[in-house]
């Protein structure tokens, strides 16, 4: 007799759950855990009076849980866990299962009261009820539980006091209760029960009154999280009593420092604690001085103490925490010098000194410090010269010194820094020429050099930045013309040069960028016509005052142009500078044909040219050996498989240096490998965004060939979409589809030929430390010629999210790419995979939307995680997922002359996040 079935995870299965599984009535064991299913538990499942353990965990089905099961006496392991199932639970659960051991029912839709006869489940060791939508209390009478080793219950509406009996459990092991309504105090001796408690996790709840010093009589604790509640005093000096703690994060209460001492006594206590990892204390009035000596345990990686009062200088003893990865002091009352002994962070990566009243220059010691990727010094007294050395950061993507007392000029090593994402210099004293090499900072997107004494003329190359979103050259001694080159910059949103003593007309360039919210050239000396209407006219005229030579229609607030001496100015332009310009163009074009022919002639002669694609240029600066590969993974073990793809497989390494990076490597075996090899390096030895993956280096010989590429630390879209352990809110949502549409107005429109991703679907979006979208796997990618809107392949994309030329017809066009992002849109706000065995036959996920869309009920198909808020937010979320799934819409028309491009989807897009962020009351509050 059949007592064990177990059909989870390694095949897959696909379909309905057999309702004859309910014939095999001696089945103890029933296992159908990470599946593709679909549709409902069958009822038939409760005919299994012997069975004893039941998972169906991540598989896709919906409906309620069959009251039959409840039925099983003999049940106890029920674990349901992230699906879509919704419903209730009896109020007599535990009088029906009496054995019960495990109840897993997170991630999905439940809804109601936990019942009071929870109780009555006295062998219960796990309960966890996470992320779905009880209400109501915690049941007091959940302290009967004896056994009870687990209770996690967060990210619900759950409300009241926490029933002080709960606390009650010399078994209890963890207790997760975060993002809830719970109020009310901690009981003062809540620890005195529970001796084995690992993880006492409360955050993101209204608890109030003083924490409870008896908490560290719970010796065995390594996670303490209490953030984002209301509590009040001091923290416990006997916090320094948990030996074992890993986890202690107070941010976001009323928290102040031991009235009895000035300095911050906790931070001397925390010092016994050897295994503490992170340490979270910001955005509390603490107020107080650091401790002289900080002798913090060398395992410590992120220490957050800003917005706290902190007040005197900051020891030098921090620069001994050698695993140190971020450091957050930003926003206190510190003085002195930055400590020349932070050169001893080698693994620092965040250094965040910001709004304080640092003193002294900028030490030469943090040019040591090569992981640094982000250094924020903004709004201190520091003073001095720009470090040259700075230029040996190759990690930096976000520098910020604002708001000091800097001199000199931009050091030219600082240009260098061709990743640099950020950069802001504002209100200093820096002057000096801005040099031509501004331009290879390609991929920046942010860069404020207002308010200091930079002069001469604005470099043309900044018209090169196609990032730029924001620039800011306000406030200096700018002269000559606004370069025409700055309207190429399409994405750029804030364009500020008022304040300088520029002169010569407005160039006609800056009429066409399309997302530009702000724009002010005042305070100069321009000259010209200010056209009445087009997108000059969306802005006030203050945004051009103080021009003396600017015109135009006196109900915009202009000075009336005079006709007559607009002609006169033009006819020396007409006679004399226009038929010398022709001229010139007429020569230097036959000079550029001759060049040209020279060029190809010697190409066809040349066998160089028949190589493969030159992976040099992927990455310069650094090579890697199959041996310093294997290294890294470990020998490619398995554990540190990060994901695999038609033709590779992508480890997670750590190299010699402690860099973390991602290793893709091709299968070589397999038919269309190195083809894939290559279109990655034809594609991305050239192209750099921000929002595409980052390629490091290479590896090639006869028999192996892999790709090095920045670590993602938040993985794949597509796994966080359909996780059980995070839940992306509407603005992240929001930002990572306009991440993913920056990515692809820059392959389709910004790159010297269009690329045409061929796959784009959540598992090729992969999201960083920030939740910043990059556009990755570039396999099936091809390059249209500059004269070619569309080409060919027998290259098949993934089923369900390729347009259907493509499919079809092997047709490749950037309007394939615009169908498969309007399905991924879906994909995104719904959770459902275009896929899933909902949409077999003739319904379809694109024909789901209409229909929910044309019907008024978008509530239905948005992803429950997005319903779980109060009804004012409710209603901003469904008038934006709204709005999205019609763009999504334009995106999937059958027809690709039909589908809107890509440009206007961005537009579009930011305008839908402007709206949502002016209608939402709150924002969704996840852990």
């Amino acid at each position: 007799m059949l007592r064990v079935l177990a059909m989870d995870g390694s095949n897959k299965f696909t379909g309905r759950i057999p309702k004859e599984l309910g014939n095999l009535t001696m089945l103890e064991e029933l296992y159908l855990g990470f599946n593709d299913l679909e549709g409902e538990i069958p009822s038939e499942i409760g005919n299994l009076r012997n069975l004893q353990n039941f998972a169906v965990e991540h598989s896709g089905l919906t409906g309620t849980i069959p009251p039959a099961i409840f039925n099983i006496s003999s049940l106890q392991d029920l674990v349901v866990a992230n699906n879509s199932i919704f419903g209730s639970l009896p109020m007599d659960l535990c009088h029906r299962l009496p054995n019960l051991q495990i109840l897993f029912l997170f991630d999905n839709k439940f809804v109601g009261n936990i019942p009071r006869d929870i109780g009555n489940c006295t062998m219960l060791q796990q309960l966890r009820l996470g992320r779905n939508n009880f209400t109501g209390a915690i049941p007091h009478e959940m302290g009967n539980l004896r056994y009870l080793k687990v209770v996690r219950l967060p990210v619900n509406s759950l409300t009241g006091l926490i029933p002080p009996n709960i606390f009650n459990s010399s078994t209890i092991e963890e207790i997760t209760l975060a993002v809830n309504n719970f109020y009310g105090n901690l009981p003062a001796s809540l620890d005195l029960w529970l001796p084995n408690l690992k993880r006492l996790i409360l955050g993101g709840n209204q608890l109030d009154g003083i924490i409870p010093s008896s908490i560290a009589n719970s010796t065995e604790l390594i996670q303490l999280e209490l953030s984002e509640n209301l509590f009040t005093g001091s923290v416990p000096m006997t916090f320094g009593n948990l030996l074992f703690l890993q986890r202690l994060t107070l941010i976001g209460n009323f928290l102040v420092n031991d009235p009895s001492t000035p300095e911050l006594s906790f931070l001397t206590s925390l010092t016994n604690c050897k295994n503490l990892i992170v340490l979270g204390f910001s955005n509390n009035p603490i107020r107080g001085i650091f401790p002289p000596f900080v002798n913090f345990s060398n395992t410590l990686e992120v220490l957050d103490g800003s917005n706290c009062e902190i007040m005197g200088m900051i020891p030098r003893g921090l620069g001994n925490l050698s695993s140190l990865i971020s450091l957050s002091l930003n926003n206190n009352d510190l003085t002195g010098p930055i400590p020349d002994t932070f050169q001893n962070l080698a693994k620092i990566q965040r250094l965040y000194l910001g709004d304080n009243m640092l003193q002294d220059s900028i030490p030469n010691s943090l040019c040591h410090l090569s992981n640094l990727g982000e250094l924020r010094l903004s709004r201190n007294r520091l003073a001095g010269s720009i470090p040259s050395c700075f230029g040996n950061l190759t990690s930096l993507r976000d520098l910020q010194l604002d708001s000091n007392n800097l001199t000199s000029s931009i050091p030219f090593s600082l240009l260098s820094l061709k990743d640099l994402l950020i950069l802001n210099v504002s209100s200093n004293s820096l002057d000096g020429n801005l040099p031509s090499e501004i331009g290879n900072l390609k991929i920046m997107y942010q860069l404020d050099l207002s308010k200091n004494q930079f002069f001469g003329g604005i470099p043309s190359e900044l018209g090169g930045l196609q990032q730029l979103t924001q620039l800011s050259l306000a406030h200096n001694k700018f002269q000559g013309p606004i370069p025409g080159s700055i309207g190429s910059i399409v994405s750029l949103e804030y364009l500020d040069l008022s304040n300088n003593m520029l002169s010569g007309v407005i160039p006609k360039s800056l009429e066409a960028l399309p997302y530009l919210k702000y724009f002010n050239v005042s305070n100069n000396s321009l000259e010209g016509e200010i056209p009445d209407g087009g997108p000059f006219a969306n802005f006030t005229a203050q945004s051009f005052m103080n021009n003396v030579g600017l015109c135009g229609a006196p109900q915009m607030g202009f000075k009336p142009c005079n006709a007559s001496s607009s002609s006169k100015k033009s006819t020396p332009f007409l006679k004399y500078v226009l038929p010398a310009t022709a001229l010139a163009i007429l020569v230097l074009g036959f000079v550029c044909v001759l060049s040209r022919q020279r060029r190809q002639k010697k190409k066809r002669t040349d066998p160089a040219s028949t190589t493969q694609p030159d992976l040099l240029n992927i990455a310069t600066y650094r090579r890697f050996s199959y041996q310093e590969l294997m290294q890294a993974t470990n020998g490619f073990d398995e554990s540190n498989l990060l994901g695999k793809g038609s033709w590779s497989f992508v480890y997670k390494g750590t190299l010699a240096d402690g860099m973390v990076v991602a290793v893709k490597v091709f299968n070589l075996q397999l038919e269309g490998a190195l083809e894939s090899f290559d279109a990655e390096c034809e594609v991305l030895r050239n192209i750099r965004h921000r929002n595409l993956v980052k390629i490091i280096s290479s590896c090639a010989n006869v028999d192996f060939k892999a790709l090095v590429m920045e670590f993602m630390p938040n993985g794949s879209l597509e796994a966080l979409l359909h996780s059980n352990c995070y839940c992306l809110d509407m603005v992240q949502r929001l930002n990572i589809l306009a991440d993913v549409a920056v990515a692809v107005e820059y392959l389709h429109h910004n790159y010297s030929r269009p690329v045409v991703h061929c796959d784009i679907k959540p598992s090729n979006v992969l999201l960083d430390e920030n939740m910043v979208a990059h556009l990755g796997d570039f396999g099936i990618s091809k390059l249209l010629g500059e004269s070619i809107s569309m080409t060919q392949t027998k290259t098949l994309a993934t089923i369900g999210y390729m347009a259907p030329e493509y499919g079809s017809q092997g047709i490749v066009s950037t309007r394939g790419d615009i169908y498969s992002f309007g399905i991924m849109m879906m994909e995104i706000l719904t959770s459902k995979k275009p896929t899933d065995k909902m949409f077999e036959g003739e319904m379809c996920l694109k024909d789901w939307v209409l229909e929910s869309l044309e019907s008024g009920r978008i509530s239905e198909i948005m992803d429950f995680n997005l319903l779980n808020t109060n009804e004012s937010d409710l209603a901003a979320k469904e008038q934006c997922v709204s709005s999205l799934m019609s763009l999504a819409l334009a995106s999937c028309e059958e027809s690709p002359e039909m589908r809107i491009n890509i440009r206007d989807v961005l537009q579009r897009l930011r305008k839908i996040k402007d709206q949502f962020e002016m209608s939402m009351q709150s924002t969704c509050k996840l852990p």
